[in-house]
């Protein structure tokens, strides 16, 4: 069972980039996306699409939101955590399946100064905790843009950028919080020690030619549950977007 991620930065620009050619391509049993910057009404779909598709817009328009396509229809699907000042942005969307929960995240910016790096602090605890909440129930995989290169190997220049959102002490710090709560980022767990895995790149300076990138797409499942996935991949070959989709398979 394939399960892909990938924050298409506008839905309705990655349809013009090819993104119906990507699906058909790529065939995922599950698609989970972030930002994509519309309603699920301003978005054309194909009869054929073959998905149940679960949508968590963002309360202002053209902005963040995230979306789930899957061939088998989920149990359940609940959007956002249950917290007000949380779930205006459309950031989560968890779909309950017979085995696990799946958890599509987008996670706030810090923002360059580190603008909004006290909000960002309190979302990342709410979101572990809704996590976990869902994990006393059964094994979670979560997935989406966490913001968030975790360890300098994470992106091409960790000196430059470490005091910078996305590198900061207090995020990296955060995310390791995270998988001491019980979930294994699983593309370290396959490629413990692979450098230049990158699945976001600045617009800027030619950077993705240079593969001048940062690794913040994750999955990341409960630590019980790493045995049923079978690998975990980047796939940087496709394009459509400052960020590549990521990938894990289950057995």
């Amino acid at each position: 069972m394939k399960l892909i991620s990938w924050n298409v930065n506008g839905i309705r620009a990655a349809i013009g980039k090819g993104f119906f050619d990507f699906v058909g391509s790529y065939d995922p049993d599950v698609l989970l996306l972030q930002e994509v910057k519309a309603m699920e009404d301003q978005v054309e779909w194909p009869e054929d699409l073959g998905y149940h598709i679960s949508w968590n817009p963002a309360v202002k328009k053209g902005y963040s939101g995230v979306a789930a396509f899957s061939k088998t229809e989920p149990l359940s699907v609940a959007k956002g955590m249950g917290i007000e000042e949380h779930d205006q942005e459309g950031r989560v969307l968890t779909l309950e399946y017979a085995d696990y929960y799946l958890v599509n995240v987008y996670t706030p910016n810090a923002q360059n100064g580190l603008a909004r790096i006290d909000y960002r602090m309190e979302w990342d605890q709410a979101f572990r905790e809704h996590l976990l909440g869902l994990q006393g129930h059964k094994p979670v995989i979560f997935c989406g843009d966490l913001n968030v290169a975790h360890e300098e190997i994470d992106l091409a220049r960790p000196k430059a950028n470490r005091k910078n959102a996305g590198f900061s002490d207090q995020e990296r710090e955060s995310f390791t919080q995270l998988l001491d709560a019980g979930f294994i980022d699983t593309f370290r767990h396959f490629h413990p020690d692979e450098p230049d895995q990158y699945s976001w790149w600045s617009y800027r300076a030619g950077a993705r030619g240079k593969n001048i990138g940062w690794r913040i797409d994750y999955f990341g499942v409960t630590a019980s549950f790493i045995d049923k996935v079978k690998s975990a991949s980047i796939l940087p070959e496709v394009m459509g977007s400052d960020h590549c989709p990521v990938e894990i398979v289950l057995k």
